[in-house]
């Protein structure tokens, strides 16, 4: 058992150690940003995190995927917390429906309340996704700091930069490249669909009116007791991303596509390309490479299109801008 927890640590490591090297040359922000403005900014989101995530584990993938949302959409800015306003009528919220806007109330509330009006709302969104990795996948990794909250929040905007889940493999490569990202980060950081849910609109048309044949066919009949056939109106259903262990972050996910049993067109698609596919496998058979890469794309998918400096501002509540 000793071996076992001081190898378990040294791969920890590890992760933490590729993931900076490997971004340290192409990252604009630095690490330890709040390091005397506020130094205990990122111990008070983690407690908060964890203390969130343990009253309710959907919270994990939420914060996660709700930073990821950010990124891709107007850059990592928190454009994606603000509420309808007159400045911002459509705001990027209103177009698709993200769970976790209460939990980053509470985060930000608990930040305020040691460093008022001193740590971002995008950087918060940062860590507490890196700290939502931490309770639900057991490793960490450091997170570059200093972004700026943005004062502007577009609904259409949504739409021209978010992948879709029914995209194919050469529209989720274009989708990820638009934003500086490549195929390592394409594949890495499809596998926090190893957790949360989905919503049966988002996969149906893969079980009618056929069967998708590139989905397995024992897991489309236990789908469809949950999905049935789309009908105007009518409730929309969520399933768990993954059937096996559904709140614990891994690459199970690898492990499902490779077995035909993800449910998105777009995971489905990592196969259908040889480049993908043999990233996938390879992050299948090796649980700490996949970790390694997901630690590297997180940091640097958590640079795309930053605000510093004197752009933006830091937010008294994430919903709104300041007045």
């Amino acid at each position: 058992m000793g071996k076992m927890v001081k190898l378990t640590c040294v791969q920890l490591l590890m992760v933490a150690l590729h993931a900076t090297l490997i971004t340290m040359s192409s990252a604009e922000l630095p690490y330890n940003f709040y390091s005397s403005s506020c130094p205990n900014a990122e111990e008070t989101i983690k407690n908060t995190v964890y203390n969130l995530i343990d009253g309710n584990p959907s919270i994990a993938a939420a914060l996660i995927r709700m930073h990821f949302h950010d990124c891709f959409v107007m850059g990592c800015d928190a454009s994606i917390l603000l509420d309808s306003s007159n400045a911002n009528p459509q705001p990027e919220k209103s177009a698709i429906p993200l769970a976790g806007y209460e939990a980053v109330d509470k985060i930000k509330a608990a930040v305020e309340a040691v460093c008022p009006l001193t740590v971002s709302c995008a950087d918060i969104l940062a860590f507490a996704a890196r700290d939502s990795v931490s309770k639900s996948a057991g490793f960490s990794y450091h997170v570059r700091s200093g972004r700026r909250d943005g004062n502007v929040s577009k609904a259409f905007s949504v739409f021209t930069n978010m992948p879709s889940p029914f995209f194919g493999i050469e529209d989720l490569v274009n989708s990820f490249t638009n934003k500086g990202l490549n195929l390592d980060d394409l594949v890495a950081l499809s596998g926090a669909h190893s957790i949360g849910v989905a919503h049966c609109s988002g996969f149906t048309n893969r079980l009618y009116p056929e069967v998708d044949t590139t989905m397995d066919a024992a897991y489309a009949t236990d789908l469809k007791k949950t999905c049935p056939q789309p009908v105007h109106g009518a409730p929309d259903p969520v399933v768990n991303n993954s059937v096996v262990a559904p709140t614990t972050l891994s690459n199970q996910f690898f492990k499902n596509v490779v077995a035909r049993r993800v449910l998105f067109t777009s995971d489905a698609a990592l196969l259908t390309r040889n480049d993908t596919r043999a990233k996938v496998e390879e992050s299948a058979a090796d649980s700490l490479l996949w970790k390694v890469r997901f630690a590297a794309s997180m940091v640097k998918m958590g640079n795309i299109e930053v605000l510093t400096g004197t752009n933006g501002q830091v937010r008294k509540f994430c919903r709104a801008v300041n007045s």
